[in-house]
């Protein structure tokens, strides 16, 4: 057997989302690691010696969203992205998804890739992770960027506006919260949802292509995705009170930085989170919506590479 055909029996050994096409992104393997129970996919490249740094992504997307920052910092970093529990090619467990027992098994996946100290870099359900994670983990963590994210409990409005001009931007998180609903109205529609965030919430409607549409919406579609991916909504209020609970023990003395965007969710990253950290700062990134690594990775591996750098 050639070490090509070696190496696509492990992936499929390894792999525990069948029914999902793998992406390869060039310079970059595809690794899956046990995390406290779980198989969590990661894809790392870079520089095996460099700083490292973890990115997190968001919904409706999976690791692929960070495709265009990845190259960007691996010339300088070692680069680990990781798909969240039921997201792209990691498992879809039946138990909580509230962001302190999810940033458990993601914080487990960084020391099975033998990792002692790192960066993090999260966007949108990424964010809220990647803040829970924080107040867990703090003594592991060099920094942490946060992206364009209503995280429950800090960040995330308590009600979601009425006002036309605003509702289109949270309207989803009740509607992710109705038992049972979105299943029956998604199921088979996974395109045509996908479609919507990822084309309303870009500034510029032409950001992903038909190719990204069809990877994101067979991401959602795969088996026990779509149930995943509502729990982190359906779980948001937990996350909130875990939240608050640690909040009340100390606040985060870890760098934030707060990377906003010029046509985002939350105008101010860095001002929202400063309440609960000591050491917080932001950037706004223009020409960009909410999805702000796919549509300015330059800007975005350039804040997260000065973020790095500025403490080294």
């Amino acid at each position: 057997m050639t070490d090509a055909a070696t190496s696509a029996l492990h992936i499929r050994e390894s792999n525990p989302v069948h029914d999902l096409s793998l992406y390869d992104l060039a310079g970059f393997t595809h690794r899956w690691v046990d995390a406290d129970g779980i198989r969590l996919h990661a894809v790392e490249g870079g520089q095996p010696t460099g700083p490292a740094v973890v990115l997190l992504a968001g919904f409706p997307q999976t690791w692929w969203a960070w495709r265009k920052v990845m190259p960007r910092l691996a010339g300088r970093f070692r680069v680990i992205a990781i798909d969240l529990p039921g997201q792209g090619h990691s498992e879809r467990p039946e138990r909580s998804y509230d962001t302190h027992t999810v940033a458990a098994h993601v914080h487990a996946a960084v020391h099975a890739l033998g990792v002692p100290a790192y960066w993090l870099a999260a966007h949108d359900i990424g964010a809220w992770v990647a803040f829970s994670l924080a107040l867990n983990y703090e003594s592991r963590l060099r920094g942490v960027a946060l992206l364009d994210a209503g995280i429950p409990g800090i960040t995330l409005p308590e009600a979601i506006p009425t006002d036309p001009d605003r509702a289109w931007k949270t309207w989803h998180f009740a509607f992710h919260l109705v038992p049972d609903l979105p299943e029956t109205l998604l199921a088979g529609r996974e395109r045509e949802y996908v479609g919507w965030f990822l084309k309303a919430k870009a500034l510029a409607p032409g950001t992903f292509d038909d190719t990204e549409l069809d990877h994101y919406a067979a991401a959602l579609a795969s088996d026990g995705a779509l149930r995943a991916s509502l729990a982190y909504y359906r779980d948001a209020a937990e996350s909130a009170r875990k939240n608050h609970q640690a909040l009340e023990r100390q606040h985060l003395t870890v760098p934030i930085l707060g990377i906003s965007s010029s046509h985002g969710s939350i105008p101010d990253m860095a001002a929202s989170i400063s309440p609960w950290a000591e050491n917080a700062t932001g950037v706004v990134v223009p020409d960009a919506g909410h999805f702000i690594p796919d549509e300015q990775p330059e800007a975005v591996a350039a804040a997260i590479a000065d973020f790095i750098t500025a403490d080294n």
